[in-house]
């Protein structure tokens, strides 16, 4: 039987969009993140966060920082019964510094190679699955990947809005933050 899924961006979706992040104490989680998490739980999907992290390319952060980071995101969520299935970060930018990620990578969205890794490893059905997050690439990778897509105001609004105006592709859903956008997909369910 396969799985259903909610794919969640990180910054500016489950925490606060602080620029490049390289230890948890930079972490800030919002709030209403907890929350959302349980609630998708509760539903009977699996959470699995996906996230762009040039950061590595770039010699800002190493791969083993990143990995330390979401374990102890992963933990904290547990500890308040939100689980956090899986973690699929992309270091690849073509304009990094790093030799060995200075390159164009189908896992960096708006190209849905995460997403499509995930659904490889975990059994999942994508038509049944949604994407979440808070700018246009977002909605990109998800809509390429057949999930229903929802975008979310969490993040860098005023630019994102301008990006949706100037965009073919439009998501299924906008909501003002995570924890609405999985209550959208619970009443979804219901239909």
């Amino acid at each position: 039987m396969l799985n259903k899924a909610i794919f969640i961006d990180r910054d500016g979706t489950l925490i606060e969009d602080r620029g490049y992040i390289c230890d948890f104490s930079q972490v800030n989680i919002f709030p209403f993140s907890f929350e959302a998490v349980k609630v998708i739980n509760e539903n009977g999907f699996k959470v699995i966060v996906i996230t762009n992290q040039s950061s590595i390319a770039r010699g800002i952060c190493t791969e083993h920082q990143v990995k330390k980071l979401h374990n102890k995101m992963e933990e904290l969520f547990r500890s308040k019964r939100a689980i956090i299935n899986a973690f699929y970060y992309c270091p690849f930018y073509e304009h990094g510094v790093i030799e060995k990620y200075k390159k164009r990578d189908e896992c960096r969205k708006p190209l849905p190679g995460m997403i499509l890794k995930a659904a490889k490893d975990l059994n999942i059905d994508l038509s049944e699955s949604f994407m979440i997050g808070d700018n246009m690439k977002d909605v990109i990778a998800g809509c390429k990947a057949d999930c229903k897509t929802i975008l979310v105001k969490t993040g860098n609004w005023s630019k994102t809005k301008k990006d949706l105006k100037l965009s073919k592709i439009k998501p299924d859903f906008i909501s003002d933050n995570v924890l609405k956008a999985s209550m959208k997909v619970i009443e979804l369910l219901k239909y």
